[in-house]
């Protein structure tokens, strides 16, 4: 795309990003009311109506993709909605919003690590450096390096089970790659109109044992503003935007976007009333240095790769004709 697309593109990435921070503001109350299971469940359940919604309006709904590809969505689905959105949830129970925004901003840092240990794509120095940064970054938002006096509370065990959670968006992620007839609206919303009988199942089988019990309508009264809000905007509209933006401005300009998602959500939390601790603007600043030296590192390896020599062609002798002249 021109230049003329640029700023339409910084625009929605700014507003992905930014809807991404808001959604452990407006989620963290609702976990009050309903639990990570069924939150995740009735999140996705109106995220696929809205992505049905879109891939009907753009003309002739993908059966012939669906059918063919039904049990590959299904399982990318569930690990990507389903484990993603619990796990980052359960993580949001227990810790604060502003530690979920800079936990998911790790998330292209944690996706080199991954390629390293599925692909054996070993990242350079600077991305592991980036690594070590980010994670002594999530350590020291979560308070780890408090001293006992200091009166405040580790929320280590919450923004571990959100970074573990991550790792199912990352699988989610690289798993579009085995599907490259789907574009970005179909595969995303293919494989949440896939999953959706597996969530049911699951948020079917927690309420059975107990641990995940059904919640009430008087709950899902008081929590379905906030509901309609998270399935529409961080979990439809988003990810469109974002997607967007990667296709206008380049996936290594797109992911330095991500460092964003943190500073809405401090921006955020401080207009509610909630100023950030010391430890905690030290430990964005850090995750922040660490995507920015990702980026750089990206960067210098797109730009040593387009000004590489082209191996030269071997020279041919000349072959003698059928004749022998």
């Amino acid at each position: 795309m021109g230049a003329r697309a640029r700023p339409f593109g910084i625009a929605a990435l700014l507003l992905a990003t930014s809807a991404w921070g808001s959604l452990f503001f407006v989620g963290k109350p609702v976990l009050g009311h309903i639990n990570p299971v069924w939150f995740t469940f009735i999140r996705y359940t109106l995220a696929s109506l809205g992505f049905a919604a879109l891939l009907l309006a753009r003309g002739r709904f993908p059966w012939a993709q669906l059918r063919a590809h039904a049990p590959r969505l299904a399982a990318l689905g569930l690990v990507g909605y389903g484990v993603f959105g619990v796990l980052v949830l359960v993580g949001l129970l227990h810790s604060v919003p502003s530690h979920g925004a800079v936990i998911m901003a790790t998330m292209p840092i944690t996706t080199q690590l991954v390629r390293w240990a599925a692909d054996g794509l070993k990242p350079g120095r600077a991305a592991l450096l980036g690594t070590a940064l980010a994670l002594l970054g999530v350590a020291m938002v979560s308070g780890v390096f408090l001293a006992p006096e200091a009166g405040a509370t580790s929320t280590l065990a919450g923004d571990a089970t959100a970074l573990l959670g991550t790792l199912g968006w990352i699988v989610y992620t690289r798993g579009s790659a085995s599907l490259p007839g789907l574009d970005v609206l179909e595969y995303s919303g293919l494989t949440a109109l896939a999953s959706w009988p597996l969530l049911l199942l699951g948020a079917l089988a927690g309420a059975v044992t107990g641990w995940a019990p059904l919640p009430a309508a008087a709950d899902i009264g008081v929590s379905w503003h906030a509901l309609l809000y998270i399935g529409a905007i961080p979990s439809v509209l988003a990810v469109l935007a974002y997607n967007f933006g990667i296709r206008t401005l380049g996936v290594v300009t797109g992911t330095a976007f991500l460092n964003f998602v943190p500073v809405s959500a401090l921006l955020m939390g401080t207009a509610l009333g909630t100023r950030p601790a010391a430890h905690e603007l030290l430990g964005v600043a850090m995750v922040i240095s660490a995507l920015l030296i990702h980026t750089l590192a990206q960067q210098r390896a797109t730009r040593g790769a387009a000004a590489a020599p082209a191996w030269p062609a071997p020279r041919l002798q000349p072959c003698a004709s059928v004749d022998g002249r």
